[in-house]
């Protein structure tokens, strides 16, 4: 079956899709993107993660504005094009062409793709996931920080870094010794029955899955505050720790490097959220 993508208003084929070499993205990294995930043909929580990438475009003074973001309908052509149902999609949103005489036009680049969405093995939602602790920093100093940028390399090297300890996770701390976050996810702890994240005053991204985390832990009465500094001895010593992003939803933890987190063993505040979670997500896409 062909493979389509939706590149700066038109559905093409992949192996026709083309960016200009001028492309800010191409040649200076500067660009947002996406991931999210699309079940029963929709995808999951689309507005919030426009709203987030408009926002970083705005802090960025990246020229992407709302008015060459693509509606949901849009997305759902894809989905339909490609025969999936449930999927992983990207959209990537660059500043287009930095060159006026290459006839790419003068807007934004946009593209949207659709792949299989293949699930995170189960045995870590069973047995939790191992992480490993980052040696470099994150640092507020960065102007990245905060937003998801296709400068990405950093990230991509961490994540090599942890699988190849055999860890599926790699979390930063800031120079101040603070928690940050993971490498594609935020990271939350249990403590005194409490769920804690960092704040976004730390260089971390404003996950969209760590929003929808928190409110619903205060839908499940589970007591959640989202300001408060952690340090490495908070995650050692905690209850519990898990992940979040939009494709893993809510992953456990249960080994950092060679120290088991409480007994090793995913705990019931993580089994709950993921429920809830994955209950909202067949409330808003059905099925």
């Amino acid at each position: 079956m062909e493979r389509w993508a939706y590149l700066n208003g038109e559905f093409v084929p992949t192996g026709e899709a083309r960016v200009s070499v001028f492309d800010g993205g191409f040649l200076h990294g500067a660009g947002l993107f996406e991931t999210m995930r699309a079940q029963n043909g929709r995808v999951f929580r689309l507005e919030s993660h426009m709203r987030r990438l408009l926002r970083s475009a705005q802090a960025l003074r990246l020229p992407i504005t709302s008015g060459a973001m693509p509606g949901g309908a849009v997305f759902e052509q894809l989905l339909a094009r490609n025969g999936l149902r449930s999927a992983r999609v990207r959209l990537t949103a660059t500043t287009g062409s930095v060159y006026s005489g290459d006839g790419a036009g003068s807007g934004p680049t946009l593209c949207i793709m659709a792949d299989e969405l293949i699930e995170y093995p189960r045995e870590l939602y069973e047995k939790g996931a191992t992480v490993m602790i980052s040696r470099r920093p994150q640092t507020s100093a960065d102007p990245l920080a905060g937003h998801k940028t296709t400068c990405y390399l950093p990230r991509l090297l961490a994540l090599q870094e942890a699988r190849a300890a055999q860890c599926g996770e790699a979390v930063f701390f800031d120079e101040a010794n603070h928690l940050a976050e993971g490498a594609v996810s935020n990271v939350f702890v249990v403590k005194q029955a409490a769920l804690l994240t960092p704040p976004l005053s730390t260089p971390v991204l404003p996950g969209i899955a760590r929003a929808l985390v928190l409110d619903l832990a205060r839908e499940e009465g589970i007591a959640a505050g989202d300001e408060e500094p952690l340090t490495i001895h908070d995650v050692l010593d905690a209850e519990e720790v898990f992940l979040t992003n939009s494709l893993m939803q809510v992953m456990p933890v249960t080994r950092v490097e060679r120290r088991d987190i409480a007994e090793g063993k995913p705990g019931e505040t993580a089994k709950r959220l993921l429920a809830a979670y994955q209950a909202k997500v067949r409330e808003e896409c059905g099925g």
